[in-house]
């Protein structure tokens, strides 16, 4: 292990609990947060052969509705981190551009078809071993696929106050919890949305994923994702989860 390499693969830790995070923050905290007038087009995938391979076997692996969303994902995290945490350096170090891009096109491997049914383990964990042994298959830096699987496993720690996560763990986390549930929507631009969602379609995500939830509940009643649950947690409890991101309303017109 390298001692530099956390420099470059987005390794650099930051406060995990958003609400330490965003403690009067110059630009996103208050009632008025700022909203760079982006669009989807100013956030493309990086254009690297690793990149291109892994989009080539999310695409073939999920199905339209979370590859869509991972594209998301990648759009509205890349601008969350251009408007509010410019001192991250995010945006200037194309490693770790390359791989938050990563982690977004894999975060939800775990809940694919070939993947969600076929381990006993939580969708996060399985799917962080997936990325990291493809990342290293495609001859990807070990750094690189061990950034990629931190931030896939920790993907969904919501409920964490305490700590550190990686930069990349938390811009996915702030990311993908915007795009299912529209939490701090308000910290982009609505044209961000309204592009972003016509170049890569919701098509229904919202009760889509919702079903995937409720699908893995009652395959593996012990996975991760019952930490968004009441506490004991049985199977045939209305999921907390569930009803939180069917009721998106950021998001329902582009649904």
């Amino acid at each position: 292990m390298s001692s530099e390499d956390w420099k470059l693969y987005g390794f650099a830790p930051v406060p995990r609990d958003p609400d330490i995070l965003f403690k009067d923050h110059p630009t996103a905290s208050g009632p008025s947060p700022k909203q760079d007038p982006f669009i989807a087009d100013d956030f493309p995938l990086p254009d690297s052969p690793l990149v291109r391979e892994v989009r080539a076997f999310a695409q073939k692996e999920l199905d339209e509705q979370t590859f869509n969303h991972s594209n998301r994902v990648f759009v509205y995290g890349s601008a969350l981190v251009k408007t509010h945490f410019p001192e991250w350096k995010y945006h200037e170090t194309p490693t770790a551009v390359e791989t938050y891009a990563l982690s977004c096109l894999l975060h939800d491997i775990g809940t694919a078809e070939k993947f969600l049914a076929t381990t006993h383990m939580s969708f996060e964990f399985k799917g962080a071993i997936v990325a990291r042994d493809l990342i290293l298959s495609l001859g990807g830096p070990e750094s690189e696929a061990d950034s990629v699987c931190d931030a896939i496993i920790r993907h969904q720690d919501i409920f964490v106050k305490g700590g550190n996560i990686t930069m990349v763990g938390q811009i996915l986390q702030l990311a993908t919890i915007l795009d299912n549930v529209g939490l701090r929507a308000n910290l982009i631009h609505p044209r961000l949305i309204e592009t972003t969602t016509a170049k890569f379609p919701r098509k229904g995500w919202s009760e889509h994923f919702a079903r995937v939830i409720e699908k893995e509940l009652t395959l593996k009643p012990w996975c991760h994702t019952t930490t968004f649950e009441v506490p004991n947690w049985k199977t045939g409890v209305q999921s907390n989860f569930a009803t939180d991101v069917r009721g998106n309303e950021v998001m329902r017109p582009f649904d």
